[in-house]
């Protein structure tokens, strides 16, 4: 993780962009290419898997670029909510159910 946020820091810096990476844009960012990631999938289930990687990386990209923005530890936070998560959805109650947790 702390290579890809050096990579984009960089690659940020080079180009003079870190005036226009602020949180807002950033989270905005995110939300904009999501949905070029849902439009891969928006007739049907067939899919371009090199749209959806390109897509996919962008998203990535801009969510590194907001943790860091913020101070946020994204695999300490995954972590944290993957055990949440896991709290929330015993497996013995949540397999093969698609419920929320408060109905299960």
């Amino acid at each position: 993780m702390e290579e890809l946020k050096d990579i984009l820091r960089r690659f940020r810096d080079e180009r003079d962009w870190a005036q226009y990476h602020t949180p807002e844009n950033l989270a905005k960012s995110v939300s904009i290419e999501a949905g070029e990631l849902l439009e891969c999938f928006q007739w049907s289930g067939e899919y371009d898997v090199h749209a959806v990687s390109d897509e996919l990386s962008d998203v990535l990209c801009y969510v590194i670029m907001l943790a860091d923005a913020i101070g946020i530890d994204l695999k300490k936070e995954c972590l944290r909510k993957i055990s949440e998560n896991a709290r929330k959805y015993p497996a013995e109650q949540a397999r093969g159910r698609s419920d929320k947790y408060d109905r299960l």
